[in-house]
């Protein structure tokens, strides 16, 4: 099963509903996220650019992204962002794997320092 680190902004309106009738959101979410075939790992309140960091197992990216448009279609949050996430295990194996494909970046940008924009 896949991980996923899902960041969550709440609107002023969706602040407002939960503030008049504080609850655990987790409530809701957990069936959601099992009818798609997964499972909330935990969920947390946070600072900053997002109020609410869930850690989700869903079965592949399609499902995720499921999930993030229900989310933001629901009206009640400004901005999802959802980070699919490797086990360590599995980003050294990346870094074996990149290491490995022979992939030569050009040698010159043709002047340009940085390279341009989306170059590989």
């Amino acid at each position: 099963m896949a991980h996923f680190l899902l960041q969550v902004a709440y609107t002023a309106d969706g602040w407002a509903a939960l503030v008049k009738q504080p609850h655990n959101r987790l409530d809701e979410v957990r069936p959601v996220v099992a009818r798609l075939g997964g499972s909330v790992d935990n969920q947390w309140v946070s600072f900053g650019d997002y109020d609410v960091v869930v850690l989700l197992q869903l079965p592949d990216n399609v499902s995720a992204a499921a999930f993030s448009i229900a989310v933001s279609a629901g009206g009640a949050v400004r901005a999802v962002k959802t980070t699919p996430l490797m086990s360590v295990e599995e980003g050294v194996d990346a870094m074996r794997t990149a290491g490995e494909v022979g992939y030569k970046p050009p040698a010159e940008w043709g002047g340009h320092s940085p390279p341009p924009t989306g170059a590989l």
